[in-house]
């Protein structure tokens, strides 16, 4: 009788380690996909009840803020890798797999994660929130991802540049390829400045402060930062950088409202406004998109140090509160008001001064929401057009005979900037508007690389500012 084989004892079933900076990471990149929501607003309050919960430290925040941005600005790079990875077209990889996978290529390409450390930790994650099942999807695919650096797979899955340039950049920058063609036009040149453009946009953005005129100063919150932490800013006056890992809410000015968190580029636009020459009076301003706050505020500080007044006009109710809030305090006259800028609540004429930063694609600010590049589609242009043209309008319109307007918007895009303008004042779509080009220019001294006027493009590759545009014209009949 023959002897039976021993079978090998099975190995005990091992519960999956959790991890709380990566199953938190999964849960803000699942918020981003599943309810078009942005990281920005998803991230902080589950990174404050993970405090809470006493759950997380300084490091693990730190970690966990760098998983989900960084997926999410690299998101077309690690699908092109993905996509060369597994047997299927990617729209069939179910989105919660996606997502762990994006965050383990993340970790194998995009830090300094050892390879083994970033493979258990996903498949460990894969383990929690998708099932073991899934979880060995997860484990092969990224062994292969683990078989390069990003370097290599870059030469595999991205395009010559000689053969499509905009298709290379498109893949090896991660933007979609229409962004990436709109960006080009509008900064013109070669590819060295497109590059940098698009290597910027891939960066994390530095936190910058705004000190209130009258009610902080930059001084004030460089000592309450130290040197280590603080910094001046580049080109405003009223500026101050943080470090990496600066807490802008610990800060007493910030909470009590006499400072804010303003990027570099909207405070400036707020600055050339308030300084463009100006004959005759100058007591009344209007800020006729105020909303969230950020510029009313620096413009209310600013008229109030004149004796000036500013009205601070946001459409939407929810959004006029949060002026309000940003206003809150103020040592001069204002007035926030919940109107439509293209139905004014006031007469033709009224003001002597006004500022409309008006909706747009958001293209100047991709550093900040990495997830709207993939959100944004060009047919979206179209439908910001007639609004952007209505208000600019009606601001020519509100403002007096000699007095200023500034258009400006958070896009670099043409179809947002000059030719909004342009169109305006040459009346197609309306009645022709009597105004003229004020060279903004001057009106930012120190700021280099500025083009040829009369009108103001920043970037962040030249400016480390978000995208900002500015036009400056005069009403003249």
């Amino acid at each position: 009788m023959s002897e039976q084989p021993r079978r090998r004892p099975s190995k005990p079933y091992r519960r999956p380690k959790k991890d709380p900076v990566r199953i938190l990471a999964f849960e803000a990149l699942r918020a981003v996909d599943e309810r078009d929501a942005y990281a920005n607003l998803v991230l902080p309050p589950l990174l404050r009840q993970a405090r809470e919960q006493g759950d997380f430290d300084s490091r693990d925040a730190a970690l966990a803020t760098e998983l989900v941005y960084g997926t999410l600005r690299r998101q077309g790079t690690y699908d092109a890798i993905i996509a060369a990875c597994v047997d299927r077209p990617l729209r069939e990889v179910d989105p919660p797999v996606l997502d762990v996978l994006s965050l383990g290529a993340h970790q194998l390409l995009g830090t300094r994660i050892p390879t083994h450390a970033a493979v258990s930790a996903s498949v460990e994650l894969a383990r929690v929130v998708l099932g073991d099942g899934r979880a060995k999807f997860v484990n092969a695919v990224l062994r292969k991802i683990a078989g390069d650096d990003l370097d290599g797979w870059l030469e595999r899955v991205a395009p010559p540049y000689e053969e499509d340039a905009e298709d290379h950049l498109a893949v090896v920058h991660s933007h979609p390829r229409w962004i990436v063609s709109a960006l080009w036009d509008a900064l013109g040149g070669g590819r060295a400045g497109i590059e940098d453009l698009l290597e910027a946009d891939n960066e994390r953005p530095e936190v910058t402060l705004v000190a209130r005129p009258g009610r902080a100063t930059p001084e004030e919150l460089l000592d309450l930062l130290g040197e280590d932490r603080g910094l001046p800013g580049r080109w405003s006056p009223y500026a101050v950088r943080l470090a990496e890992g600066g807490e802008p809410g610990a800060l007493a000015p910030v909470g009590e409202g006499r400072a804010g968190v303003q990027d570099e580029g909207s405070q400036l636009v707020a600055i050339a406004l308030a300084n463009a020459p100006l004959d005759g009076p100058d007591a009344r301003w209007l800020d006729g998109c105020a909303g969230p706050g950020g510029k009313a505020a620096l413009l209310a500080a600013l008229a109030a140090r004149r004796g000036a007044a500013l009205v601070a006009s946001e459409k939407q109710p929810h959004r006029a509160r949060l002026v309000a809030q940003a206003l809150a305090g103020n040592p001069g006259p204002y007035q926030v008001i919940a109107a439509d800028g293209t139905r004014p609540a006031w007469r033709p004429g009224t003001f002597d001064r006004v500022l409309v930063d008006v909706p747009c694609s958001g293209l100047g600010a991709l550093r900040r929401r990495p997830e709207a590049r993939w959100r944004r589609r060009p047919e979206d242009l179209e439908g910001f057009a007639p609004l952007q043209r209505g208000l600019l309008r009606e601001a020519l319109s509100a403002v007096r005979v000699g007095g200023v307007v500034g258009y400006a918007t958070c896009s670099p895009h043409l179809a947002e900037t000059r030719a909004v303008v342009d169109d305006v004042l040459k009346g197609r779509g309306g009645a022709p508007v009597a105004a003229e080009w004020i060279d903004a220019r001057p009106l930012l001294p120190g700021v280099p690389a500025l083009g040829e006027g009369p009108d103001v493009q920043l970037w962040p590759h030249l400016h480390g500012t978000d995208a900002m545009y500015l036009a400056l014209l005069r009403r003249t009949a």
